[in-house]
């Protein structure tokens, strides 16, 4: 599992995607979700303004497994 590092209270999945480095431009999430499978803590998720919280677990189909961490 990687970490993602994030300052704010949360970041949105599109955000994540970008930091995480699944894709280059915050532009290519709503394309990227519709071709990937994401979970979030487990659950489905394709809603790029989703928001993530410290401790939230992402899987990213093709790419790995992050947890956020807030700090």
């Amino acid at each position: 599992m990687k970490p993602i590092s994030i300052k704010t209270e949360y970041i949105t999945l599109g955000q994540f995607l970008k930091l995480s480095d699944c894709i280059d431009s915050g532009g290519q999430a709503k394309m990227f979700l519709q071709e990937y499978a994401v979970t979030v803590n487990g659950e489905p998720d394709n809603r790029r303004g989703r928001k993530l919280y410290d401790g939230d677990k992402v899987n990213v189909e093709g790419f790995g497994t992050f947890q956020v961490q807030r700090g």
